[in-house]
Order: C-alpha cells, then sequence, then structure tokens
C-alpha cells in the first residue's frame, strides 16, 4: 500500500468513526436502553411504513422474508472522503429481535450529507443464520445484498426474488435499485 493509499485509507476510517460517534438515532448515555430501544422502534415502524406506501411489492416481499434488518436514518456525509452510520433493528414476526449499527467509509467524488432508509432482507434461513452467527458481518464479504430493481410497472423482479438477501434503499427521492452496500458492516449495538 503506497503512502498515498494509506492516508486515503486512514482518512476513511477516520470520517467514519465520526459519523458513528455524532450520527446515531441512539441518544448516548442520556437515555436508558429501553427508551433507546423504544426510539429506535418507532423510527423502524415509520421507514417501514413508508416503503409500503412506495413500493406495494416490498410489503409481499417483507412478510415472506425470515428477517428484516431496517436502518431508518442511515446517514452518509464527507467531501471526497466519507462515511455513513445508522442504527437499526432486526424484525422477525413484526417484533424487533437486535439492534444493530451498520457503518461505511468511502473514497470518490462526494460532498454534502443525505439521510436514507436501508432495508436488508434475509429471503433464506441459511442466509439469516449466517448473519446471526456472526459478531460483524460485512456486505459483499459474509453474504452478497441483491439490490432491489425497480422495473416498469414498479414491482420487483422475479429474479430479484428468488435471492437469498434482498436490499431496498428509499431517500427522499424514493426507491433506488442502483446504490451498492458492498463493504457496509453491521454490528450488535450496544445500550449505555
Amino acid at each position: 500500500m503506497n503512502k498515498r493509499s494509506f492516508l486515503l485509507y486512514g482518512a476513511s476510517l477516520a470520517a467514519a468513526a465520526g459519523l458513528n460517534t455524532a450520527c446515531s438515532t441512539t441518544r448516548g448515555a442520556s437515555g436508558s436502553p429501553s427508551a433507546q430501544r423504544h426510539e429506535i422502534d418507532a423510527a423502524v415502524e415509520s421507514s417501514l411504513a413508508r416503503l409500503f406506501k412506495e413500493n406495494a411489492s416490498a410489503r409481499e416481499l417483507v412478510a415472506s422474508a425470515k428477517g428484516v434488518l431496517v436502518f431508518p436514518n442511515f446517514v452518509s456525509a464527507g467531501f471526497i472522503v466519507g462515511g455513513a452510520s445508522g442504527t437499526g433493528a432486526m424484525r422477525k414476526g413484526g417484533k424487533s429481535s437486535g439492534y444493530f449499527r451498520m457503518t461505511e467509509a468511502s473514497v470518490g467524488f462526494l460532498a454534502g450529507a443525505q439521510s436514507q432508509g436501508v432495508f436488508i432482507l434475509f429471503m433464506t434461513d441459511a442466509a439469516l443464520k449466517s448473519f446471526e452467527a456472526s459478531s460483524g458481518w460485512t456486505a459483499g464479504v459474509d453474504g452478497s445484498i441483491t439490490m432491489f430493481k425497480v422495473g416498469a410497472s414498479a414491482s420487483v423482479s422475479t429474479q430479484t426474488a428468488q435471492q437469498p438477501i434482498i436490499g431496498f434503499v428509499l431517500t427522499n427521492g424514493g426507491l433506488m435499485g442502483s446504490l451498492s452496500l458492498s463493504g457496509s458492516r453491521i454490528t450488535p449495538l450496544t445500550f449505555n
């Protein structure tokens, strides 16, 4: 690794660490763990309702998924070097079964900040068990996420629906199909 690559990599990690600390739906030490969980659950419910309103096919997929990770406010920010972070919950049978943090570092032509909802659907028992057995899971390394592709009728393609892990990204402009979550790291969330 040359010096420039090393510096860019280090700056990316620093940006992600800063976002990891600063951009969170939990309130840190000021709220009780119960209050923090409740806040995440409320944001998850709101994000799912918005997703279902945006695309009717999503409701059917979420209902058939073995588990659904929802990150209601995945915030990305930076200027050339940036990162993203957000907290969310694993939903099984309509209830939260665990809480997680997702982080990502990036280098490239970027400037500004945005918040988006990220939904990761585990469609098979094997995919869900692999995720749950890890202490930290990286998209693209520990499992591939097939991103939702919006067709002309705004429905999920048959090919997408048959994948073990499906991802949706919901921005203020609607569903995005071209975004990649590869390299995003998901770890269990600990409450203060």
